[in-house]
């Protein structure tokens, strides 16, 4: 395969969702999926395009009773969550508590055995590909920085951004206005508009966790997945870190899965804590503190 076509996968065609009624406690938020039931009825189909997100509810991400199954252990079980637009918020548990497993759900890598996954009112997750649900806006950062360390850091967006399936342009044209101010002001959002011309490879392990995070900014995802992304830094990157990702919110969704306890303080608002596959609590640190089984399965480790 083509580098262009590694970087440049295809826009698939979809179909709506189908008739997947929603929990009755949640039918008034989620009610604008009856019009894209009568949609599908009458054979319309549509693609997935950005911006086409609906959130009219103010749901970005929801989950409902969703399963997963390995040679007979269950990743996940019974699974709901909900991600409002615009949120931060953090997921915490012990090792095999799910948290992998509930991030390749999100992004397709994983199909559910049952449930439903919705992203907005309409994109129905478990339907998609990988790349389709990439297209759709969520962006996913892996623990470990993949960034391409023989290029500058300028050159690891200016790829990222030609990667972007929306783009659609060739590896070989000159990047535009537009964009290359994108790209500037990605970089001083993650705080590197000094390092532009700096090969990757030269950069700390916290600078990189910072590129890999723009490399996933300048596609303009609606919804950001990072798993463990202080992993490693030092205590300032860390401080940094929490900066970043909390100037974020409001713009972006974000879903930070994270161990280190002081960081998940320092980013505030709403933590969910998973165990053996399930959602026992949420809330904020202050009150999980407190919660009796959190503190059994989790914070008393």
């Amino acid at each position: 395969m083509k580098l262009r076509e590694l970087l440049i996968p295809p826009i698939f065609g979809i179909a709506p969702p189908g008739l997947v009624m929603p929990p009755p406690e949640l039918r008034a938020r989620l009610e604008e999926r009856q019009r894209n039931r009568d949609r599908a009825s009458t054979g319309l189909a549509h693609r997935v395009k950005p911006g086409e997100v609906d959130l009219s509810h103010g749901v970005i991400l929801y989950l409902d009773d969703i399963t997963v199954s390995f040679d007979g252990f269950k990743a996940l079980n019974k699974l709901s969550l909900a991600i409002d637009s615009g949120e931060l918020r953090s997921i915490i548990g012990p090792n095999g508590a799910g948290k992998t497993t509930l991030m390749d759900v999100i992004t397709g890598k994983t199909r559910p055995d049952s449930g439903h996954a919705f992203f907005g009112q309409t994109l129905d997750l478990t339907r998609l590909t990988e790349p389709e649900i990439a297209i759709a806006g969520i962006g996913r950062k892996f623990q470990k920085p993949t960034v391409f360390e023989h290029h500058t850091v300028f050159e690891n967006l200016e790829l990222a951004m030609k990667a972007d399936k929306r783009v659609r342009r060739s590896l070989l044209a000159e990047l535009g206005a537009e964009a290359r101010e994108r790209i500037a002001e990605t970089l001083r959002l993650v705080r590197l508009d000094s390092e532009g011309g700096r090969e990757a490879g030269l950069l700390s392990h916290g600078q990189k966790q910072w590129l890999e995070i723009g490399m996933l900014l300048v596609q303009e995802p609606k919804l950001l997945l990072l798993d463990e992304p202080v992993a490693g830094m030092t205590d300032e990157e860390t401080e940094r870190t929490a900066e970043l990702l909390k100037s974020l919110a409001g713009k972006h969704s974000l879903v930070v899965v994270e161990h280190d306890m002081a960081f998940i303080r320092q980013l505030g608002g709403k933590v969910t804590v998973l165990h053996e596959g399930s959602v026992i609590a949420e809330g904020d640190m202050q009150t999980l503190q407190g919660d009796p089984r959190v503190i059994e399965v989790y914070l008393g480790r």
